[in-house]
């Protein structure tokens, strides 16, 4: 179901690694929680994230969520597309729907993320609690 080339974060992020560049997103399970994308706010080109701390929001017609970095650098590209088609998070959370590109600081950092498989069972397993 979750994509084998990409690692995960308790939070519900995703990260796609190819040399220094992450691209990360939020998971189908994320976007399943939040119901339908209404609007999507993310940081600008240029910009530092650290890992753990608030990267963008989410807001659906639930709620407002912060989307977590699960890694520390410098945002590279924002997926534009999303201003105008919120909706792709929903649609392609794991493809067209990614949010944004960072140049790693720390590629090691990634070391602490799940693999699909065990995000997958971290999923299962807070869903019976």
């Amino acid at each position: 179901m979750y994509p084998q080339e990409l690692l995960y974060t308790k939070e519900h992020e995703w990260i796609r690694v190819d040399e220094e560049i992450g691209t990360i997103g939020i998971t189908d399970h994320a976007q399943k929680e939040l119901g339908d994308v209404v609007f999507v706010e993310l940081p600008r080109a240029g910009d530092h994230v650290a890992v753990n701390e608030p990267l963008g929001t989410v807001e659906s017609v639930k709620a407002v969520s912060d989307v977590f970095s699960p890694v520390t650098g410098e945002i590279k590209d924002v997926n534009a597309k999303l201003q105008d088609h919120p909706e792709l998070l929903n649609n392609d959370p794991h493809g067209e729907g990614w949010m944004v590109q960072v140049r790693l600081a720390d590629r090691r950092e990634t070391e602490k993320l799940m693999t699909a498989d065990e995000y997958e069972t971290y999923v299962r397993e807070a869903q019976k609690h």
